[in-house]
């Protein structure tokens, strides 16, 4: 097959890593900066526990967020985003229909996808703790 860009799949996890912990980062730094107001919003989503719910979510989006932009446990923290995106679909999103635009499910749904690729793929050898680039070698696996 053709190519037009140079085969380079450690650039593109670490574009889909940068990407994804800028979203989860976006959306869960405001949720950790006022845990009681979130509360009460999940209150007012009918959403069962919500204080554990919270909890789960912060894990998720904040502390899997940081670990998948360092390029950290990307597996762990994919799976606590898959978990946490599901949570959302079922619970809030699925109601309204996929569009964007009518709070449905179509960005929790890309979160979560983006989330079940790098689980599946890892990290890619650009990340923090990676003494050097090792592009020549094939072979290693992540």
């Amino acid at each position: 097959m053709r190519r037009v860009l140079p085969y380079n799949p450690d650039l593109g996890r670490l574009i889909l890593r940068l990407a994804l912990a800028a979203v989860l980062l976006y959306h869960g730094i405001p949720k950790l900066m006022d845990v009681d107001a979130t509360v009460v919003a999940f209150q007012g989503m009918g959403l069962p526990e919500p204080a554990f719910i919270v909890a789960i979510v912060l894990l998720a989006e904040v502390g899997g967020g940081l670990l998948i932009l360092l390029g950290v446990a990307v597996d762990i923290a994919g799976l606590l985003v898959i978990i946490d995106m599901l949570g959302a679909i079922y619970f809030v999103h699925w109601a309204n229909g996929f569009d964007f635009t009518k709070v449905g499910w179509e960005h929790p749904f890309t979160v979560l996808a983006m989330a079940l690729a790098l689980a599946l793929a890892g990290p890619g050898r650009l990340t923090v703790g990676q003494t050097r680039y090792k592009g020549a070698d094939r072979r290693r696996r992540d």
